[in-house]
């Protein structure tokens, strides 16, 4: 007889049959809330540089904070001052928000790091910790941080000493699964028709075959892929195809 799965084993095969990133990221939400993490913030890039988290419009970033912090946490740019990504952009593992705190208090931030620390505090958010996956190149950065407004930081560093590996493996696991599937970059969506366009062009079409094959003049062709750079904001149909590639955007099943 097969031996029974735990919990744990159950979760964990359940989002890797997972094909569709809302159902992973509706049940990674409901699986961290039940540990306590009511705020999560998942973001991965493959456009990061040696000083730099890189554009946020070149980010796959979901997350389950209200609008009124993610347009000054996100769009407003305090993230770039944010210590746990300053630490998550240099680091592979994870970090107890208790660290940043003793930083804070020991005089170790600075002013802007501060600022960032006092918003997250008006929004109730003090308590947490912070996982970096492996990169697997100097482009590419991949992290979730787990915050609480349910616990105190004193609460979760007990949570992960009796829960730490089996959050940080779920965290993993939903994480190689989510790069495996189709997503859209933050603010960056292409239209089907100019997704079916770039499609061609990346299976080695010329702009006259795609004009044969979907019965349009080149001209409307050439439209199609201006107006894909355009939404990637790259110069190039070359970076679009790769933009679009890494997005696992490709050749997917049409409804």
């Amino acid at each position: 007889m097969p031996s029974a799965l735990t919990d744990t084993d159950r979760f964990l095969l359940s989002i890797t049959r997972t094909t569709e990133m809302e159902a992973l990221w509706s049940d990674l939400q409901d699986r961290l809330r039940s540990y306590g993490f009511d705020r999560i913030l998942y973001a991965a890039t493959n456009f990061r540089t040696d000083h730099s988290a890189g554009d946020l419009k070149d980010a796959f970033i979901l997350t389950n904070y209200p609008k009124d912090f993610t347009d000054d946490y996100l769009e407003g740019g305090l993230f770039r001052d944010a210590p746990m990504v300053r630490w998550a952009m240099q680091n592979v593992g994870t970090l107890s928000w208790g660290e940043i705190v003793r930083d804070a208090v020991e005089g170790r931030l600075s002013p802007a790091a501060m600022r960032v620390l006092e918003f997250n505090r008006r929004h109730g958010v003090i308590a947490g910790y912070g996982i970096s996956f492996p990169r697997i190149s100097a482009r590419t950065g991949h992290g979730i941080g787990l915050g609480t407004t349910l616990m105190t930081q004193a609460e979760v560093d007990d949570l992960w000493l009796s829960k730490g590996q089996e959050i940080e493996l779920i965290c993993h696991v939903a994480h190689l699964t989510m790069l495996s599937l189709p997503h859209g970059l933050h603010g960056r969506t292409l239209t089907d028709r100019q997704r079916e366009v770039l499609e061609l062009v990346a299976d080695g079409k010329t702009t006259q075959d795609v004009a044969i094959l979907l019965g349009r003049n080149p001209a409307t062709v050439e439209k199609h892929l201006r107006l894909a750079r355009a939404a990637l904001d790259v110069e190039t149909t070359a970076q679009a195809i790769l933009k679009t590639s890494l997005q696992n955007q490709f050749f997917r099943y049409y409804a």
